[in-house]
């Protein structure tokens, strides 16, 4: 007899996010993304089901030829086990192939570029983390982003209230 799924769980087979990074967006310009598994403890699964997390102080640093995850919150449920003492701000291991990592090293060691976690999201039941290689924007590129974003919030209006 088959068991019927969580309601918190995905469903298999469905990729659904559970935090984005939107100041990523705004201080860095994308330029490759890659897709990484994270290597988590029991009760931080159960805290990203409950949406307790948070990207936006989160970064990427490369040790030893492996990829850990820094800053990234996840917060402890109020029903965490008493025998395990959870650190929301716990470094967490980022899982590559050994050449994508030597290829990120490689492109880390130009100027100017760095690795940041654009979301963390399910796929097949696993909990997975989008980096992306991006170069830090200038301070007027990032009034051009807000200008630019403003321009179509105004069209966006001006189209919404024609078709009244």
């Amino acid at each position: 007899m088959a068991t019927k799924p969580s309601k918190t769980a995905p469903a298999k087979g469905v990729d659904t996010r559970i935090a984005d990074n939107k100041k990523a967006f705004y201080n860095y310009a994308i330029e490759e993304r890659f897709e990484a598994g994270v290597v988590l403890e029991g009760w931080e699964v159960k805290a990203l089901r409950e949406g307790k997390v948070q990207l936006t102080d989160g970064y990427v640093v490369i040790r030893a030829g492996e990829l850990f995850l820094i800053g990234c919150q996840i917060n402890p449920l109020n029903t965490a086990s008493t025998h395990i003492s959870p650190d929301a701000v716990r470094t967490k291991k980022l899982l590559l192939h050994k050449d994508q990592i030597r290829r990120l090293i490689g492109k880390i060691e130009q100027k100017g570029y760095t690795l940041v976690p654009l979301n963390l999201h399910w796929k097949n039941g696993k909990v997975k983390c989008e980096l992306a290689l991006a170069k830090g924007k200038a301070e007027h590129d990032k009034r051009d982003t807000i200008k630019e974003r403003e321009g179509k919030r105004e069209v966006e209006r001006v189209m919404k209230s024609r078709h009244r």
